[in-house]
């Protein structure tokens, strides 16, 4: 008998999540039709390039609201299982509550698996051509935006460091340019540009109005001119760091970025570590919001399934809400990405708790 109610209800679960996904996913694509319809008709955008767009907008979009459509999905099965009296039942045949939530744990455990897979595999690409589309057809200065090309300072070896103010992606020209390199924590040389250009034919740049410093033991050596070409020891990538170039790697790629970026001194380490430890986080949520679902939605309540649902959206969103504010935090704060990333699984875990015991009663 527990076997047939354990498929009974995994079948459910898994179920009503699919249909859940397979309902909002297209409401969500009609949603962002309408609103970059009329930019992809002024910009001329291939089908080819929309088709491929919402290929991996799909997968991007069923990510992010994913413990959304998780939890609302439970909540709608378990309310119809207790207002069917089919939870009253099954408690009153002597199975306990704990082992009624078996099949809830298995189903969870389905899709964390797929949860993972998707973040660890699925997600960077989808990510990648999702926000290439957007900063090429869709957002005001095209591809120039989706880099960071203002006060760049670059820890680009062991002992040297670059800074521009701002960056030209398209004439390939940083303003302002600096260079220093350290030798024992001692200023060997500096080097200082009014601008810097990239000569993509000659794989060399281009200094103009610049000024090098040689620091020594009696005295400094300085050299400067109106123009000099030369060759310098870093990328045109590390003048120009994509913005959101964490959310496009893989994790094997994305921990040796991260080390890479540690050793530069980079200023963005905390955004590319909140990216990195969601992975873990977003799985694991799924176990707690399966417990509070089933809590929540397993009474039979006076307002029927209609109060189980706003009691759920609220829940949802809240944790959604959770989400987002304390990865702000990390990025912009001096709190640390790990603590910021799981606080709201930590806090919904304990509510789950909470309400698990109360359900139980």
């Amino acid at each position: 008998m527990l076997k047939i109610i354990d498929r009974y209800i995994l079948k459910r679960y898994l179920a009503t999540f699919t249909v859940m996904l397979l309902l909002f996913i297209p409401i969500g694509i009609v949603i962002d039709v309408s609103e970059k319809v009329n930019k992809m008709i002024e910009n001329h955008v291939p089908f080819k390039a929309i088709a491929s767009y919402y290929f991996y907008f799909t997968i991007h979009f069923a990510n992010f609201l994913f413990p959304i459509f998780l939890f609302l999905s439970i909540i709608w099965f378990t309310s119809k299982l207790a207002n069917n009296t089919e939870i009253i039942a099954i408690l009153s045949s002597g199975i306990s509550f704990s082992r009624f939530l078996r099949p809830y744990i298995i189903g969870a455990t389905i899709v964390s698996i797929c949860a993972f897979i998707m973040a660890f595999f699925l997600a960077p690409k989808a990510n990648d051509e999702y926000n290439n589309f957007r900063y090429t057809y869709l957002i005001g200065g095209g591809l120039d935006e989706m880099r960071d090309n203002t006060d760049v300072f670059r820890q680009i070896s062991k002992d040297e460091y670059i800074f521009v103010s701002n960056f030209n992606n398209i004439s390939k020209m940083a303003f302002n340019f600096s260079m220093e390199k350290f030798e024992n924590d001692k200023l060997k040389y500096k080097i200082t540009a009014n601008r810097i250009k990239w000569n993509e034919k000659e794989k060399n740049y281009t200094l103009f109005n610049y000024n090098k410093r040689k620091v020594g033991a009696l005295g400094d050596i300085i050299e400067s001119g109106e123009k000099k070409d030369t060759i310098l020891h870093f990328d045109l990538e590390d003048l120009t760091p994509v913005i959101y170039i964490a959310e496009t790697l893989s994790y094997s790629d994305l921990t040796k970025f991260i080390d890479k970026e540690r050793a530069r001194g980079s200023s963005n380490i905390s955004v590319y570590l909140v990216v990195l430890y969601k992975k873990y986080s977003v799985p694991v949520s799924a176990f707690i919001l399966t417990i509070i679902a089933v809590a929540v939605s397993s009474m039979k309540r006076r307002g029927g399934m209609g109060t189980n649902l706003a009691i759920g959206i609220l829940l949802a969103f809240s944790f959604v809400f959770f989400d987002k504010i304390f990865g702000v935090l990390a990025e912009k704060s001096t709190m640390p990405p790990i603590i910021a990333v799981w606080v709201p699984n930590i806090v919904f875990g304990i509510l789950a708790i909470y309400l698990l015991r109360n359900a139980k009663r």
